[in-house]
């Protein structure tokens, strides 16, 4: 809302109306401080409605305290100050929405941090009295497809000795954003990447993606509305690094059951989460593509990237893939075929043959590990 001064019909400034009400007023009505609003209106959160050209005052219309009161619980949820401007500005539903949507990127972030600072509790606490382990290696296969109902293919996959990576593109520069994500990872294959470096050395692999699919997507038709998922491991040692954002899934088959090692980064995972949605009804839901986190044109939107690491074991089989095939096979099946298959290659035929099957309405991609000892 603009600030306006209030004259008389000869010109001359004198106070407001009736509608219109004190600083000290509105800030009994609002029952916050005229501290708070005066530093919201600093903030550009919350200008007054009126400015005195002459004495400067301050004066609010009544109908803003709806607005004042939701910028401070906004506030007090941490929210930036660019997403509380929006918010404020939109209706009832929407601003419910959104918050819903915010929310739901706190929490998953959150979830991220303290999975990483168990392990570096865990790292810390035993780093005295680590053994030495045997080296693990993996064997590994990856494939993709286009699908029955794309003209292009946005996804991309590799596999290496020491890197297994999936993205999964979206917009006019997608394809693009998908392949430059997994080339910002390659130069952690070669070598390999000494165990006590992995946490650092996948951050700054992260970071190298995010400035990759900037760069990839900036002549692209509309680069903000472009971008990529993407989940990748890195292997070192017996340990392996993961990342991971968006909705490609990372999965573990391990003693013969499968567990999926990422958690979506979307809106009807959200609300999976806080008990508004199942598991069934999510499969189908029409806003199952609505994505909170993604290496985007615009920037990586929340924190970035879930950063992890994890001890691998002889005889896990791993399981990278994009939501063309989680979204239309279950886990079930994706256990049966990872559990029966004799060797990588076996496994990525199957997988992609079953999300043929289910009709294959997105493109597919698939990386399958399996971990032996050197």
């Amino acid at each position: 809302m603009r600030r306006r001064a209030v004259t008389t019909d000869d010109g001359q400034g004198r106070g407001p109306g009736a509608a219109l009400v004190t600083i000290g007023a509105f800030a009994r009505l609002s029952r916050l401080s005229a501290k708070a609003l005066r530093r919201y209106d600093e903030l550009g959160l919350l200008p007054p409605a009126l400015v005195d050209p002459v004495n400067g005052y301050r004066y609010y219309d009544r109908a803003q305290v709806r607005a004042a009161r939701l910028v401070a619980w906004l506030r007090r949820i941490g929210m930036p100050l660019a997403r509380i401007r929006e918010v404020i500005a939109l209706e009832p539903g929407a601003a419910a929405a959104a918050i819903r949507v915010y929310w739901a990127r706190v929490e998953a972030e959150t979830a991220a941090r303290r999975d990483l600072a168990a392990f570096l509790i865990d790292q810390l606490s035993t780093e005295d009295v680590m053994t030495s382990v045997g080296t693990l290696g993996i064997r590994y296969a990856a494939g993709t497809d286009t699908g029955a109902v794309r003209e292009t293919n946005q996804d991309a996959v590799y596999a290496g000795a020491r890197l297994l990576a999936v993205a999964d593109g979206f917009g006019a520069g997608g394809a693009g954003a998908s392949t430059a994500a997994i080339e910002a990872l390659k130069p952690l294959a070669p070598g390999g990447v000494p165990a006590a470096e992995l946490l650092n050395s996948l951050h700054d692999a992260a970071e190298r993606a995010a400035h990759a699919v900037r760069d990839a997507v900036a002549a692209s038709a509309a680069p903000e509305e472009s971008g990529t998922t993407l989940t990748a491991m890195v292997w070192t040692g017996s340990q392996l690094g993961l990342v991971h954002i968006g909705d490609s899934r990372a999965y573990l088959l391990r003693g013969g059951e499968l567990f999926r090692m990422t958690h979506d980064h979307s809106l009807v995972q959200s609300m999976i989460d806080d008990g508004s949605l199942t598991e069934e009804e999510a499969f189908s839901h029409p806003q199952r593509a609505m994505l909170l986190k993604v290496l985007a044109g615009d920037g990586t939107s929340g924190s970035g990237p879930d950063l992890d690491v994890r001890d691998a074991r002889p005889g896990d089989r791993y399981l990278l893939c994009s939501d063309g095939l989680s979204a239309v096979v279950d886990g079930g099946e994706l256990a049966r075929v990872l559990a029966g298959a004799d060797e990588p290659g076996t496994a990525v035929r199957e997988l992609i043959a079953l999300a043929e099957a289910a009709g294959a309405p997105d493109n597919v991609a698939c990386a399958v590990a399996d971990v032996v000892e050197l």
